[in-house]
């Protein structure tokens, strides 16, 4: 049992592991996934249970990685790409339901968020490597075929058809989200419902800490020394993405990981965004999208979508 607790989850634009940190506390369990910090803390006198509880979810959270990487060669979701175009590829239960919610969020944000952006992450990676923009032909060849209009799921069949050859899916966008809220759910299911869980930029939150009102998340912008604001929230999802630490300067010009579909590069303009939402899938796509949206068209994303709050710097 936890007392006298101070749980902050710091989460910073450039969607670092937000910290949770508290006094008298139950332990925090951690593991390296997805290229970033995973964490979780649960209010809940039987640790060993928690212990249990927490591998399981971990492992749920491995799992998504496995299918749904597109850092991992032979990844479920790269393989989709091997087929002809107009093939519909049988798609496995795990994956099928990550595609289909992430497709959802493309529609809902009118492509600011994109899964099958995968063919200008491909090609905006090799930039930043090379630190060279790519030629315009190679550029529009890749946005010639992405497009979340050319991806077609059918839920009976649990297949995906992708409309141009050269396509290619990347869940970077939501795929921490879809982690956070698969382990939130396994945690519940052995009867633990007090939880923090951390997964990069994303924050997913059970039932409040006992005798508290609400965990206690503190949301900043940009950077260090940018004022913050700490907020009281359980049984919501809170996501930040910004362009503080990954962007890269070419010609002159500074560029964020965060790609613009109208243009295929990354966003030149400096852009944070933290939305709190009832799932981390949400928050976590919404984010992004808001990066690239104007504020206006931010705000009205996270009113038609469902989203609880947006915080913009």
């Amino acid at each position: 049992m936890m007392t006298r607790r101070q749980a902050i989850a710091w989460i910073s634009a450039a969607a670092l592991a937000p910290r949770v940190s508290a006094r008298d506390a139950s332990p925090v369990m951690e593991r390296a996934l997805m290229g970033t910090r995973f964490a979780i803390e649960c209010d809940h006198p039987d640790q060993e249970l928690v212990k249990t509880a927490c591998t399981a979810a971990f492992a749920a959270a491995d799992q998504i990685n496995e299918v749904a990487s597109d850092y991992i060669a032979d990844s479920e979701l790269l393989s989709l790409q091997k087929h002809p175009a107009g093939t519909p590829v049988k798609v496995s239960a795990e994956l099928f339901p990550l595609l289909k919610q992430a497709l959802e969020f493309a529609q809902k944000t009118d492509g600011l968020f994109d899964p099958t952006l995968g063919p200008l992450t491909k090609l905006w990676r090799e930039s930043r490597r090379r630190l060279t923009l790519p030629s315009p032909e190679i550029l529009e060849a890749a946005r010639s075929v992405s497009g979340w209009k050319y991806l077609t799921l059918d839920e009976d069949k649990s297949t995906a058809t992708f409309a141009k050859s050269g396509m290619r899916l990347d869940l970077g966008g939501i795929a921490k989200g879809q982690a956070a809220d698969a382990m939130l759910a396994v945690l519940q299911k052995y009867g633990i419902s007090r939880i923090s869980i951390t997964c990069g930029g994303d924050v997913r939150l059970g039932d409040p800490p006992e005798q508290r009102k609400g965990w206690r998340v503190g949301v900043r912008t940009f950077d260090k020394t940018s004022d913050s604001r700490t907020l009281i929230l359980s049984n919501d999802a809170v996501s930040t993405s910004g362009d503080l630490q990954q962007a890269i300067e070419i010609d002159g010009v500074r560029y964020a990981h965060i790609i613009d579909p109208m243009t295929g590069l990354g966003i030149t303009k400096k852009a944070a965004a933290t939305v709190i939402a009832p799932c981390a899938a949400m928050s976590d796509a919404l984010a992004t999208a808001c990066c690239i949206a104007t504020p206006e068209r931010a705000r009205e994303l996270v009113r038609t979508v469902g989203a609880t709050e947006l915080f913009l710097p």
